[in-house]
Formats: structure tokens, C-alpha cells, sequence
């Protein structure tokens, strides 16, 4: 997946922009005006819980050294898709359910394309809580890394190996999370189940979209945490965490200019890739209307809360009534922080172009095909209409995709029970605030929200500098702090436990107890 950012997921696990110029980019601002806090602090158990049994708590320094063992074994199989081969990893982890005598069970479409599903009961008083994580990768040059891709590196404190940020991190968190709840024996008011799935690369059909298409009942859940958001780090530090409560929906729009063949020495009125440029040229300077969702306007609302005035003016700007001001501001995302931009609105970006086959000869046809990331609420049929008046060429055809690669799902409530506890369970274990976002790229969230399934994005704490660097997700240098590694696991550990335990009695563990 991406992560996003995707999963930016895709400069670091949602480090906002990442790769832009840090003078153009607000975090960095953020990075040198927010008061730096200290990483070690934990705060207590919330009020509304009383204090765990010691005999709960986690030796934390024996699960690190396990966490360890499994991300480095999970890493060290191939998965990469194509081919997929997911069924290594989610044998994997089935052995490691078995042995620890958590009922799991293999679900399969492709017999080496499996998925892997495992269950712990809980009393019943609440509907289920689903943690997912998927076991492919993205492909490898295996000549451009300095470490093997699937050696699983430890060097200078970090793993290296591909999937070390997407999305093997988020299976070893889930993985030690469901191994924790059985030792320990910690009372459940809902079942936590887990998944691990395939095909998020780009084969769905065998991974989650199997799943909730012929095994729904298994993974049916009222909250979901899978990959999407993250926590970002600047120099050193950890400033804040995004959490993925919606994501737009990809779709693909194709143009198509036609015109006359005709010798290249006799220019014509009606090249088709004269036709095709203009039509391209006028929607790359296209920007949609603005459109914000609860998650968009929370997310600028929070984001201009913790900025410097110069930047947050803008930030509040895109949320003013005044349409000077929200045209104003708009212009400047576009050109300083082009991620927030698209987050506006229905975005499209004309990626390939293909027309021709010799010099000499004038084509008949020629395509640019478009990558669409549609709001969830965005009518297609609508957006293509509004396509058309812009190509404003009849030698043109806008034609769209017959369907979703991905099902649209409904926005997660940012005052859920879920949501609230993950921002207590990020100021337990980072002390820094929580973000919504709505991701721009796609996850396999968007299959479990189209079932109803309340879903929330994380992901552990990334140096905003490593996605420029070449050290972030689908890099050829991917990597993961172990320390922050440990921390995402006690992430896992708390949402889940403050979902999942009773609010009376049994209370959780502390996230930072050793």
C-alpha cells in the first residue's frame, strides 16, 4: 500500500509532504516552534481506569526481544508482489498462533496467496475490534540497496528490509498484541481478531477483497486499526501523529484523441496528439472545487492550531467562507504544499501519455490516461461532466473506467469511542497531538469501511528527513528505528487494551511499564 502515505505513506508512514522543501513545508516549520518534550514521559492510566494488576503488565524488555525476532523473520520472506508468494509470511504467523494457542485459521483464494486470520474471545458486551496488517511488499532492485531487501539489516539502531514501514511493522505490532492479551489473560469485553492479508500491493482480489467478500462474518468488527496513518519525527523528535479516517478512491480516466493518419511531412489540423497535448495542458492547470469533510476540516483546524501564524494563515484560510481567502489560500498549498492541495478536493494528474509508433507518420489516436483520486462523496459521472467542459475539445473523449478498483466507504466518526481512545493512547506513549487525515493514496481500509466498519489508520514514529533521504516506504533503503519499532508495539498495546478491557476492573497495562 502506500503508506500513504500514500502511506506520503510514501515519504514515511503519513509524514505530511515529505520531500518537500522544508522552508515550503509546515512540519519542518512546526519542528523548530513546538516545545520539545521528553520521549520517556508516559501518563497514568486515564481516570476513568483504575490501576492493572502488576502480575498484567508486560516484562516490556522481553517483548522487545521478541518483537525483534518475529519483524526480522517477517522480513526476511519474500513477498514481494508480483508474484505475492504471501502464503510464507502467513504460515508464518499461524505457526506462531498455534504454539501460543490462539485459534487461527488460513483463507484462501490463490493457494499461494493466503491470508491469515486469528481470533481471542472476549464476554460479548461489545462488538469485535479488527487489527490488519498485509504481508505483501512492493517489488525490489535489489542492486540499488546497500543492505539485501530481505536480510532483515540491523545497522546504527534501524532494521532495514523491505515492507520494514509497509506494512510488516504494523503485522509484528498486531502479531505481539494478540500474543500479549493471551499470556497475560487480560479480560476482553469485545473478541480482538487479527488479519493478515495479501494483495494490498494491487491484488485485492485475493486478499481483502476475498475476505469480505466470502468470509465476512470472520473479521466483522465496530472498530478497525490498520496501516494509513503515522507518527512523525523531526530532528530526533516526535511531533505529532496523523490517524487515517477516510481515504479517497482511486479511479482510473482516460483521453483519447482521434484525428486524420497522414504523412509527418504534412502537418494536419487534426493530429490527435495536438489535440491530446491541449487537452492534457488543461486539465494539469485544473484544480476542482474545494470540498471539505469533517476529517479535512479537523485536520486543518488542528494542523493551523500547531503552526507558526505565517503558515497557519493559510490553513485557516481554506476553511473561510470568504472565497478570496480560500482561492488565496488554495494557491499557496498548490505550490508550497501540493499533498494539502490535493487533500481539497477531487484531484487528477495526467501520468501516461502514448501516442505514435514512427516519426514520419502522423497517428490517428493518441491516449493520456489519468490517475483520479475522487473525495469519497464525489459523483463520477458528475466529476466526468465537469472533465469534459474543461478538455473542451470534441476530438477528445473522456472516457471513465466501468468500476472502482476500490469500494467507497464511509468516513470514521472522529467522536467514536475508537478515536478518542487512540489520541489518549498517542499522549500516553508520545505525548504529542493526534491528527485526523483523510489519505490520498489507497488501503484496504477502504473494503472494511464499505462493510461499515468504523477504521482508523496508524503507524509508528518516522524521521520526516528519511523519506527525502531515500530511507521511506517502497524505497530502496527502507527502514524502521528499532526503538520506534518497540514504541508502535505499546501503541497497539494500548488502543487495543483500552478498546478491548473493561472499564472496570481489569484495567490495562501501562504503555511504558517495564
Amino acid at each position: 500500500m502506500m503508506r500513504h502515505l500514500t502511506r506520503a505513506r510514501h515519504a514515511g508512514a503519513m509524514a505530511i509532504g515529505a520531500g518537500v522543501a522544508p522552508r515550503r513545508f509546515a512540519p519542518y516549520h512546526l519542528a523548530m516552534r513546538l516545545p520539545s518534550v521528553a520521549l520517556s514521559i508516559i501518563i497514568a492510566l486515564a481516570a476513568t481506569r483504575p490501576a492493572v494488576a502488576q502480575s498484567l503488565q508486560p516484562k516490556w524488555s522481553d517483548v522487545e526481544r521478541e518483537t525483534l525476532e518475529h519483524f526480522q523473520a517477517l522480513l526476511r520472506l519474500d513477498t514481494r508482489n508480483p508474484p505475492g508468494n504471501e502464503r510464507r509470511a502467513a504460515d508464518y504467523l499461524k505457526s506462531v498462533f498455534d504454539r501460543e494457542g490462539i485459534p487461527a485459521r488460513i483463507l484462501a483464494l490463490d493457494s499461494n496467496r493466503t491470508n491469515v486470520v486469528a481470533r481471542l474471545k472476549g464476554t460479548g458486551r461489545k462488538r469485535p475490534l479488527l487489527i490488519m496488517g498485509h504481508t505483501d511488499v512492493v517489488t525490489v532492485d535489489s542492486t540499488k540497496w546497500t543492505h539485501p531487501p530481505f536480510a532483515a539489516t540491523r545497522d546504527g539502531g534501524y532494521v532495514y528490509g523491505r515492507g520494514a514501514v509497509d506494512d510488516k511493522d504494523n503485522v509484528a505490532a498486531g502479531l505481539m498484541t494478540m500474543l500479549l492479551l493471551k499470556r497475560l489473560k487480560v479480560p476482553l469485553d469485545r473478541d480482538v481478531i487479527f488479519l493478515a492479508e495479501s494483495g494490498e500491493e494491487g491484488n485485492t482480489r485475493v486478499g481483502i477483497g476475498f475476505v469480505t467478500s466470502e468470509h465476512l462474518p470472520e473479521i466483522e468488527a465496530e472498530y478497525c486499526l490498520a496501516e494509513g496513518g503515522g507518527t512523525t519525527r523531526i530532528g530526533g523528535e516526535v511531533k505529532y501523529a496523523t490517524v487515517q479516517t477516510l481515504e479517497k478512491r482511486g479511479r482510473g480516466i482516460e483521453l483519447i484523441a482521434r484525428g486524420i493518419a497522414g504523412h509527418g511531412s504534412v502537418p494536419l489540423a487534426s493530429n490527435a496528439i495536438v489535440h491530446l497535448a491541449g487537452a492534457v495542458a488543461r486539465i494539469g492547470a485544473w484544480r476542482p472545487e474545494i470540498r471539505l469533510n469533517e476529517t479535512t476540516r479537523a485536520y486543518f483546524e488542528r494542523l493551523a492550531a500547531i503552526s507558526p501564524p505565517d503558515v497557519a494563515q493559510h490553513y485557516r484560510g481554506v476553511l473561510s467562507a470568504d472565497s478570496a481567502v480560500r482561492r488565496a489560500a488554495d494557491d499557496w498549498l498548490y505550490e508550497h504544499e501540493p499533498r494539502h492541495s490535493s487533500m481539497l478536493r477531487t484531484s487528477a494528474s495526467p501520468n501516461v501519455i502514448t501516442g505514435g509508433y514512427r516519426s514520419n507518420v502522423i497517428p490517428s489516436e493518441a491516449r493520456a490516461t489519468l490517475d483520479v483520486r475522487m473525495l469519497p462523496d464525489e459523483d463520477a459521472d458528475r466529476f466526468a461532466d465537469a472533465m469534459k467542459k474543461v478538455v473542451n475539445d470534441p476530438a477528445v473523449e473522456v472516457r471513465v473506467s466501468s468500476a472502482f478498483g476500490r469500494p467507497t466507504g464511509v468516513e470514521s466518526r472522529l467522536d467514536s469511542e475508537a478515536f478518542k481512545a487512540i489520541e489518549a493512547s498517542v499522549r500516553r506513549v508520545y505525548n504529542v497531538p493526534t491528527i485526523p487525515v483523510m489519505g490520498t493514496g489507497a488501503t484496504d481500509m477502504s473494503f472494511t469501511r464499505a462493510k461499515g466498519i468504523q477504521c482508523f489508520g496508524i503507524g509508528p514514529a518516522i524521521d520526516m528527513e528519511d523519506g527525502p533521504r531515500g530511507f521511506g516506504a517502497h524505497s530502496d533503503q527502507e527502514r524502521i528505528l528499532e526503538s520506534e519499532l518497540h514504541r508502535f508495539v505499546r501503541l497497539n498495546w494500548d488502543i487495543v487494551t483500552s478498546l478491548a478491557s473493561p472499564k472496570e476492573g481489569a484495567a490495562r497495562p501501562r504503555a511504558g511499564q517495564r
